[in-house]
C-alpha cells in the first residue's frame, strides 16, 4: 500500500472515531470519515486478543493486499479504519476479501467495476 494511502497518526484515528460513521459485519468493523482531499487513507487495527504478533501481522498484510489490489474501487475523499474481529483469524484470503467488500458495500463506499 502506498504511503499516501496510510492513516498513521493517532490524531487522525481519533478524528475518524469521533466524527465518522461505522458499519460492521461478523468479521470487520469499518469506521469512515469524509474529508476534502482526494484519495483515501486506510488505517488497520487488529487487537492483541486475536493472537500473537505473527497472527496479527498476517491479518494486516492480507488486508493491505486486498485494498492495494482493489484501490481503484474505493472512493476518494475518505479516511477509513478497518478493525478485525475474532472470526478473521482463521479466514482464507478469498473469504477475507469477500467480507471486506461486504462491509464496504454496507457503507455504500464500494464502486462497481
Amino acid at each position: 500500500m502506498e504511503k499516501k494511502n496510510r492513516l498513521t497518526k493517532r490524531e487522525y484515528f481519533d478524528k475518524v472515531y469521533r466524527g465518522g460513521r461505522s458499519v460492521a459485519n461478523h468479521q470487520f468493523v469499518l469506521y469512515f470519515y469524509a474529508r476534502r482531499q482526494p484519495g483515501f487513507r486506510l488505517g488497520i487495527s487488529v487487537s492483541k486478543k486475536l493472537g500473537n504478533a505473527v497472527v496479527r501481522n498476517r491479518i494486516r498484510r492480507m488486508i493491505k493486499e486486498i485494498i492495494r489490489l482493489n484501490a481503484e474501487r474505493l472512493p476518494g475523499g475518505y479516511d477509513l479504519i478497518l478493525i478485525g474481529r475474532k472470526p478473521v483469524v482463521g479466514m482464507a484470503y478469498a473469504d477475507m476479501e469477500k467480507s471486506i467488500f461486504h462491509v464496504l458495500k454496507r457503507a455504500s463506499l464500494l464502486d462497481r467495476k
